[in-house]
């Protein structure tokens, strides 16, 4: 293991480096005027029990978070291991990303991708700009979880199930 102590961090080592802790890889989806909407991120994070709110962090350059921010409101699809392909497939840049999605939807009428391990539906409550993401803390106001499949993982660089 190479010890850095810098306040030059580069970027590939920041990387490699937090890549040693495995994050969990969600969908966050959302409507506006009628269009769904869904990006993954892997920072979604429970931040208080009391209010309940949970977190995540879109990045600056992402086309379908501006969207998502101007409808208010976001649910949280935690995908499970099984799932790959609809992670890779809402990290492409396609216009529908819905196309041939079966899904239900939350509480709200947000779109809930089936199968998923957990669903969380939220307002948004505050956004932040913190470095070349933002912070965007949502107020929960339904949720559902389930224990039927084992949630995927992103660790050094991949996409895992755990159950494997």
């Amino acid at each position: 293991m190479t010890d850095i102590i810098s306040s030059d961090i580069d970027p590939r080592t920041f990387r490699d480096v937090l890549g040693c802790y495995p994050t969990g890889v969600s969908v966050i989806t959302s409507a506006l005027q009628g269009v769904r909407l869904g990006l993954v991120v892997g920072s979604f994070t429970s931040i208080s029990l009391d209010p309940p709110l949970v977190g995540f962090f879109p990045g600056k350059g992402s086309r379908s978070w501006p969207l998502i921010e101007q409808s208010g409101r976001f649910c949280v699809n935690v995908l499970a291991g099984h799932q790959i392909d609809i992670c890779k497939h809402f990290a492409s840049k396609i216009d529908d990303k819905f196309a041939d999605l079966t899904h239900g939807q939350s509480p709200s009428g947000l779109p809930i991708i089936d199968e998923a391990v957990a669903w969380i539906d939220c307002r948004i409550e505050r956004v932040q700009e913190i470095g070349d993401h933002y912070l965007v803390v949502g107020a929960v106001e339904a949720m559902s979880g389930s224990d039927l499949h084992q949630p995927l993982v992103f660790l050094r660089g991949a996409y895992r199930d755990i159950a494997a």
